[in-house]
């Protein structure tokens, strides 16, 4: 670098004052600098930016607080960067520096090298430390009562149930077990259990794999899922219980999933009051489930784009694993299918668990060609180059674009439906243009065409097939900025449902 420079820059760099922080006023650049003025200008921006503090830079150049549980770490990092980098002539601080930030972008883009890396060896240990003192890595098959069958899945079933208060004798908690739960007011902290199938091949690991992923993404994007307290093994084999079942715990927050009430015959209607706390007034029925469908879509996609921005691909998106709180919030559940690119967690080239209702065209997260992964530091390197390459966040939503269509139209929302709907689907290509065009159902299309089809642009965009370099679908954060969310009328809303949230 040094030979590019005229003659005279030696001369010239050691009479600048390159202290990182000088006291005294430096001589204008602008009357003797070598460099062009453009460069002098963004060397400038830099030169103020580096010579602020640590903490300043933080929150005024990076957008970070306190709040944030890399900020002392980052904060650390930066003073000791200031250290090394202040005593250095200055074309070597800018050699230093350059490398730095491209280390930084390199090292924070998607999936997030250096922010797994703290999640790992830093928030994962101290995360199991805390919950071992308070008794969460603790529980019991006595802690709990099981109460009535929510669903069955291939690997799990789900069950109601509640906390076993502790003032409760043996003989009480065995009376309980038959009644409704919902009727005993003795049983106030409510819970839902999943108790992993014993003798179901797979069943054993998909159990450990959901457990890790439940405890990762609390940590990670913890808004964008049920709150997991944790697991215990059955100690005995009684009522619902065999010995040495796993069983995970989460904690209540609803028993419904959005798959229920869209089997409901007044949906979306059904969710009105409950994700924007009223009904809403002076709108047509149209306009109105069309409000609703799009609050949904909202948070499932918001949902992705935290999970994908840690690295992690759902999978299996479906009506039947987003849950509905009490207070209007979609969260994801059921992530035994769940894969983390970053580490390659729950990744095996050629296979896949997935509902072929909601699958994409391309079948596999990544091409099957692709290698089994690394070690997991190796693999955490390298997970830039193959999210660049792969996009495999990708698949999710083209799972969240058949959830849009099965909201907006009716014909969808039954198996036979849906399955038509796949098959037409795949024999024009994936193209949902195409199979508007051609399709012999007659679907009621109002709710997408709406504000001039913006709704049906976005779901064209997001069920497609990948096309070149694996691209041609819009990812979660490119969705949420599609027209389609970015009405007057609908930011009302979401006002509203805000509102409802802090209720």
């Amino acid at each position: 670098m040094a030979s590019l420079l005229p003659p005279r820059v030696p001369s010239l760099r050691n009479n600048l004052p390159v202290s990182w922080i000088s006291s005294s006023k430096p001589t204008p650049l602008n009357q003797f600098s070598p460099f062009p003025e453009p460069l002098r200008r963004s060397r400038g921006r830099c030169c103020a930016l580096i010579g602020d503090s640590p903490e300043e830079l933080l929150v005024n150049g990076l957008h970070l607080d306190e709040s944030n549980p890399l900020f002392p770490y980052l904060q650390y990092g930066l003073a000791q960067l200031q250290r090394v980098v202040g005593g250095l002539p200055e074309i070597d601080r800018w050699e230093v520096l350059v490398f730095a930030g491209l280390s930084w972008i390199y090292l924070t883009a998607r999936p997030g090298v250096l922010i797994g890396a703290v999640d790992a060896y830093i928030l994962a240990p101290l995360q199991l430390g805390l919950d071992s003192l308070l008794g969460r890595r603790n529980l019991k098959m006595s802690d709990f009562v099981v109460g009535e069958r929510l669903g069955e899945g291939s690997f799990g079933i789900v069950y109601s149930g509640a906390i076993v208060p502790k003032n409760l004798s043996v003989e009480d908690r065995l009376e309980k077990r038959g009644r409704r739960l919902e009727m005993d007011k003795r049983f106030k902290e409510k819970v839902i259990l999943k108790k992993v199938k014993v003798g179901t091949v797979g069943a054993e690991e998909c159990g450990d794999f959901e457990e890790w992923f439940n405890y990762r993404v609390s940590r990670a994007a913890p808004e964008s899922c049920a709150k997991f307290l944790g697991s215990f093994i059955a100690d005995k084999t009684s009522s619902q219980f065999t010995k040495g079942g796993k069983w995970l715990v989460w904690k209540y927050e609803g028993d419904s999933s959005l798959a229920d009430y869209m089997n409901g015959r007044n949906f979306p209607f059904n969710l009105e009051s409950i994700m924007f706390g009223r009904i809403l007034q002076g709108l047509d029925s149209i306009k109105r489930s069309a409000l609703i469908i799009k609050q949904i879509m909202r948070q499932i996609i918001t949902s992705l784009r935290r999970i994908h921005a840690t690295g992690i691909v759902h999978r299996d998106i479906k009506p039947a694993n987003l849950v509905v709180t009490r207070k209007g919030q979609i969260k994801l559940i059921d992530f035994g299918a769940a894969t983390d690119l970053r580490i390659g967690k729950n990744y095996v080239p050629d296979r896949g668990l997935l509902d072929p209702d909601y699958c994409p065209p391309e079948l596999y997260v990544l091409p099957e060609e692709t290698p089994q992964p690394p070690p997991e530091p190796i693999a955490a390197i390298l997970s830039p180059i193959l999210w660049q390459l792969n996009s495999p966040d990708l698949f999710d939503m083209y799972s969240a674009g058949i959830v849009l269509m099965q909201m907006a139209i009716p014909t969808l929302r039954s198996s036979a439906g849906l399955k038509n709907f796949n098959s037409e689907l795949k024999a024009v290509g994936y193209d949902l243009n195409k199979w508007r065009e051609y399709t012999r159902s007659r679907p009621d299309l109002r709710i997408l065409d709406l504000d001039s089809g913006r709704g049906w642009d976005l779901a064209t965009k997001l069920i497609s097939e990948r096309g070149f370099l694996r691209r041609g679908r819009l990812s979660a954060a490119a969705a949420l900025r599609h027209p389609y969310f970015l009405l007057g009328g609908d930011q009302a809303a979401a006002v509203l449902s805000k509102l409802n949230l802090t209720n």
